[in-house]
């Protein structure tokens, strides 16, 4: 896909290169600058399309409502909305590699707008005489001092959006990344200057006419005595339209001009492209705001092992389907700062309750398990019967849509986890526990590969309760589950007496991946499964390569990766 991007928009800066390499209404300014005004044209036009359609994926209620509402009947084509995070990368390294040069052509253009100052057409002249310092033009007019704190800005957010980054320190990713807004106001400022500008009379004035108004009065001179003898005498130029003889007209390799070129800038053409995309960023921020503005009811705030919090909470008429997210925010512990949660319980007809599992890595994670445990011990539930009060007030924004959404619309799932990311299964996992017969989907391959055995333990209350019900309905070969402890010292077991189920199915080391993808791809031949993956991109990787691999049994893997807009 992001060779097929990057192909589109080559393409759109080789065609409107030639434009304004051959287009007769730029002749007189492609004169004066030469290439850089290809360039830097050619590089803007690239410039509006991907800052025009940038913005798009991070509407995520309009994902979430095309996914949810079936707007998309195709499935394939629901699939591409889950690239939205792909999308957007892609869309910022093409603003970041064509900002290059269009950087580049402008600052040749500012020299050569000094050094090839044409006193003929003053009006098309930047600069205001020849010679004049460039950097004139770069941090004393509007497009040159707006063009310079874009740069800034895109730097900062071009460095802040690295891995390394993001990882170490996610606060200077989430910071620098709102200075968009500051980008997108510069730049409809930017393109307001018109500096560059085009002829808008080509019938009269075809650019390399004759003229020979202007030619007269270059050449023809007044003598000395003629100034003394006629003092009131003066040279009358040509009639507008001299009475020229049609031949030479149509034989003449070069066109008489009736006037003088006139020149124009154009209307902001940045305007219309990014104009309807920020407005509706804006609505849906607005629309988010107010949606999210009342707190939620914490229920129940439990510690799991291998630092691991669960929160449960409570919101009036808050409604969400397995395999979604939410992004919380609490403003104790940040006033600006927000982060997704996949959702591992959702509301059903019975119960108000959702809740989700986050791991504590980070600043953000470890300030929010501070603010809700009173205590450190391990297992403890705390009741809002009597902690309420102690609970520190948290947002909820969504949910918004994600791959799993899909993983019971199959007939067959194959779902792998790494670590935490198990937490888009559990919602699913959870739904099917309260009923699994109004799906389609009637066989789950349920992969989750851990390094300790305590980690297991997060969701194996819930594994095994699906395991049991499952078992009483006869339908033991509806989930098969397979658990893989990929460090260990030894044989290891998971404590208690009621995981035993699991304990059966728990194997050392970790997956022969192919082994596996034949396996299942011999005992559903001929149909489509989905295969889902969150966890490491070594995991996600080796499971994309083969899903598209073919197999000699007609089945069909169609790939899906958890993915956080």
């Amino acid at each position: 896909f992001q060779f097929f991007w990057l192909s589109l928009n080559v393409w759109l800066f080789g065609k409107t290169f030639l434009l304004y390499n051959q287009g007769l209404q730029y002749y007189y300014l492609h004169q004066m600058l030469g290439l850089g005004l290809c360039i830097s044209r050619a590089s803007a036009s690239v410039l509006n399309l991907n800052c025009c359609l940038v913005l798009l994926p991070m509407c995520r209620v309009l994902l979430a409502f095309l996914r949810g509402s079936q707007k998309v009947a195709s499935k394939k084509t629901r699939r591409l909305l889950d690239k939205s995070k792909t999308f957007h990368v892609t869309c910022g390294v093409t603003i970041c590699i064509f900002s290059v040069l269009h950087v580049a052509a402008h600052l040749v253009n500012a020299l050569n707008f000094s050094e090839n100052y044409n006193e003929e057409f003053v009006t098309l002249n930047a600069a205001n005489y020849r010679g004049e310092d460039p950097r004139k033009l770069l941090f004393a007019t509007v497009p040159g001092l707006t063009g310079v704190i874009m740069v800034l800005v895109l730097f900062l957010m071009c460095t802040a959006s690295t891995y390394a980054i993001r990882v170490s320190n996610y606060d200077i990713f989430w910071y620098t990344h709102n200075l968009f807004f500051v980008f997108y106001m510069l730049l409809m400022l930017h393109v307001s200057g018109g500096v560059l500008k085009y002829q808008t009379n080509l019938e009269e004035h075809p650019p390399g006419c004759f003229n020979p108004n202007a030619t007269l009065r270059q050449n023809l001179t007044v003598p000395k005595a003629f100034e003394e003898l006629f003092p009131d005498y003066t040279t009358e130029p040509f009639p507008e339209d001299p009475p020229v003889p049609e031949p030479f007209v149509q034989n003449s390799f070069m066109r008489v001009c009736s006037e003088e070129p006139k020149f124009q800038s154009r209307f902001p053409e940045t305007w219309f492209w990014i104009s309807g995309p920020l407005c509706l960023y804006c609505v849906e921020r607005l629309y988010r705001y107010i949606r999210s503005n009342k707190p939620v009811t914490i229920t129940s705030v439990i510690s799991h092992p291998s630092n691991v919090l669960e929160v449960r909470m409570v919101k009036d008429d808050f409604e969400a389907r397995p395999g979604q997210y939410v992004i919380l925010h609490c403003p104790r512990v940040s006033a600006l700062e927000s982060h997704p949660f996949t959702l591992t319980m959702c509301p059903t007809d019975t119960k108000a309750t959702f809740g989700v599992h986050l791991k504590v890595v980070g600043d953000w994670t470890e300030r929010f398990r501070d603010l809700l445990l009173l205590h450190s011990n391990q297992d403890t539930e705390i009741l809002p019967i009597f902690q309420q009060r102690r609970y520190p007030k948290l947002y909820v924004d969504g949910p918004f849509g994600s791959p799993f959404e899909e993983s019971l619309n199959y007939e067959v799932s194959l779902c792998v986890a790494g670590g935490i990311g198990v937490t888009p299964f559990a919602s699913v996992l959870n739904t099917l526990l309260d009923g699994w017969k109004c799906y389609k989907l009637r066989r789950l391959y349920f992969i989750w590969v851990c390094r300790d055995i305590e980690s297991f333990r997060w969701f194996a209350d819930l594994l095994c309760m699906l395991h049991n019900k499952l078992w009483q309905e006869n339908r033991p070969d509806y989930i098969n589950i397979q658990l893989y402890l990929s460090q260990t010292d030894g044989i290891q077991k998971i404590i208690g007496e009621k995981y035993q189920a699991l304990n059966s199915r728990l194997l050392i080391g970790r997956p022969r991946w192919k082994l596996l993808f034949d396996d299942i791809a011999k005992c559903n031949r001929r149909k489509t499964i989905g295969v889902f993956c969150c966890g490491p991109n070594k995991i996600s990787k080796i499971l994309h390569k083969l899903s598209n691999s073919s197999n000699s049994y007609g089945t069909r893997f169609e790939y899906n990766k958890e993915s956080f807009s």
